[in-house]
């Protein structure tokens, strides 16, 4: 091949290359390290506070349920994250990231029906509580041992909800029935004793 043909071929090859990878979303801070900007902070000084950066949400001694809501709804969204948690009771930690209306949470944590660590699932709150297809079955793989950093990415698209576990895709949903907008809300479960954190919180509007 001649000179001019071969670096036309790569410029090509190129250029193809290049519009066929997928674009990273433009994040934005959701959590911003410092205090509750960005959150209803309404009733949430109990729960939840900021440490070195790090949002630390925690049980207080009623065990009462409690959500961290945002102050924006999301419909089509990609959330990433890094959390870590430690369980102190037999009961293990119960915790989510909970979207759209009505409703749907990635699990992470034990959950309080099936009493099993449901990780990077996602939970309907129909039969089953956890559809199958939902369910990222191989999370134990992909997560680092219990009270280190694991980043959870989460994707809301169309009627198509993604989970990612360090970089590894972990769990796909498909429903058409969780259509609407709504904030997103991070879960204090009730009637549990835990304690989660979180840090690098970011959001991209797809």
């Amino acid at each position: 091949m001649k000179p001019r043909a071969l670096a036309l071929s790569f410029c090509l090859y190129l250029a193809a290359a290049l519009g066929g990878a997928a674009a990273e979303p433009k994040f934005v801070p959701l959590f911003n390290g410092k205090d509750l900007t960005n959150f209803k902070a309404e009733g949430a000084a109990a729960f939840w506070r900021i440490e070195k950066g790090v949002l630390v949400g925690e049980s207080i001694e009623t065990k009462k349920e409690h959500y961290l809501w945002t102050q924006k709804e999301y419909r089509d969204f990609v959330l990433e994250f890094d959390v870590r948690w430690k369980a102190t009771t037999d009961r293990g930690v119960d915790t989510g990231v909970e979207m759209r209306k009505p409703k749907i949470q990635l699990q992470l944590g034990v959950s309080g029906s099936l009493r099993v660590d449901m990780s990077g699932s996602f939970y309907t709150g129909g039969k089953p509580a956890y559809p199958e297809i939902g369910q990222a079955k191989d999370a134990k793989k992909l997560m680092k041992p219990e009270g280190e950093w694991n980043t959870f990415r989460v994707q809301a698209k169309g009627d198509t909800f993604t989970c990612w576990i360090n970089g590894k895709k972990a769990a796909e949903y498909t429903d058409a029935k969780f259509s609407g907008a709504a904030p997103l809300g991070f879960q204090i479960h009730g009637g549990v004793v835990m304690k989660c954190e979180y840090r690098n919180v970011k959001v991209a509007e797809l």
